[in-house]
């Protein structure tokens, strides 16, 4: 017989079978030695009791087995369907309520993933919608441009003017698709950042080297205070490219002819970059929303940008620990605080 084919019944069966020939074949045993129907009597009786407490207990056991296997195929459906919670049983120290400990932490996991993967799902379709939004425009300026040089005689001096808007357009989508990829790459944990202590000041002159030729057009001063020897634990490219995005948003908002000013302070756990314009300025119930991806004020459209440069700064910050905080008043200016780990 396969014993690992047998069931619970078959099993109980033959249990109650293998007991009874059991005290069959003592009863023979006492008289063929003792010859005494009355201790015959006593053994049979004895061993019906016995018989009578095992039946008991197996048939106890059967129906605590029956039951909580029809309580675990109920909360295993009602799992799956996302209806409810396993109920937690009293039993602390039972094998009931070890299995349904661990029925608790499947569920738990199965609803962490269940909510990672909605939140996946709705960050990438926010992402499409975003990038349809975003090269809408730029598309259907270049076809305009292409169809306008095909379709009609143009004079050279009109063609270079065509060609230069078209180059524009072209530079706006390349720049574009240059931001969405180091922002899906940092989000994803495609690129990782290797902190490491090392001074602001390099990392801050990077971040200057790329904004001083617009800043010298339009004719802004820009003052930066740096000690060279004060130490921040980041990564310097992708922190220069986080502190280059908000001087470079300080050069496009702040008119021409006025300041910029750049100071480095340290305090016991961080060290505090501010970066103060002089420009338009921020309204308070918009400064909670500068930093969403795509954001641009209806105030700033006519400027060029794509409002992905204050989201992908504040990325690279938050993952290395730091922060960044605003403070603006309307026709003023702006300062922009990061703060980076000193350790």
């Amino acid at each position: 017989m396969n014993m690992r084919k047998l069931s619970i019944n078959k099993a109980c069966v033959l249990l109650g079978t293998l007991l009874l020939l059991a005290v069959g074949a003592v009863c023979t045993a006492v008289y063929l030695l003792t010859r005494n129907i009355t201790a015959v009597r006593c053994v049979f009786l004895f061993s019906l009791f016995v018989l009578l407490c095992v039946i008991l207990f197996v048939a106890l056991i059967r129906r605590k087995l029956v039951r909580f296997s029809d309580a675990f195929c109920g909360q295993m459906d009602d799992m799956l369907s996302g209806d409810m919670q396993p109920k937690q049983t009293v039993e602390e120290e039972s094998l009931f309520y070890k299995i349904n400990y661990r029925l608790g932490r499947l569920y738990e996991v199965m609803q962490e993933n269940k909510n990672s993967i909605a939140k996946e799902r709705a960050d990438l379709q926010e992402l499409i919608s975003d990038i349809s939004h975003q090269v809408k425009t730029p598309i259907a300026n270049l076809k305009m441009i292409n169809n306008t040089l095909l379709e009609n005689e143009v004079p050279p001096q009109k063609q270079k003017e065509f060609l230069t808007a078209q180059a524009s357009q072209l530079d706006k989508l390349d720049f574009l698709m240059q931001a969405m990829i180091k922002t899906s790459r940092l989000e994803t944990g495609v690129i990782s950042l290797e902190q490491k202590l090392q001074p602001v000041y390099d990392t801050l002159a990077a971040a200057l080297g790329g904004i001083l030729l617009n800043a010298e057009k339009k004719q802004i001063d820009v003052q930066v205070e740096c000690p060279e020897h004060l130490d921040a634990c980041h990564d310097r490219k992708w922190t220069s490219e986080a502190l280059f995005n908000i001087l470079d948003n300080a050069v496009k908002y702040t008119p021409a002819g006025r300041q910029i000013r750049v100071s480095v302070e340290g305090w016991e756990m961080y060290v505090q970059i501010d970066i103060a314009d002089t420009g338009i300025g921020i309204s308070e119930q918009h400064q909670g929303t500068i930093f969403k991806r795509f954001y641009r004020e209806d105030a700033v459209h006519d400027v060029d940008g794509i409002g992905i440069g204050l989201y992908l700064a504040r990325e690279i910050v938050t993952l290395q620990g730091g922060y960044i905080r605003v403070a603006s008043e309307v026709g003023k200016g702006s300062t922009f605080s990061v703060f980076l780990l000193r350790k």
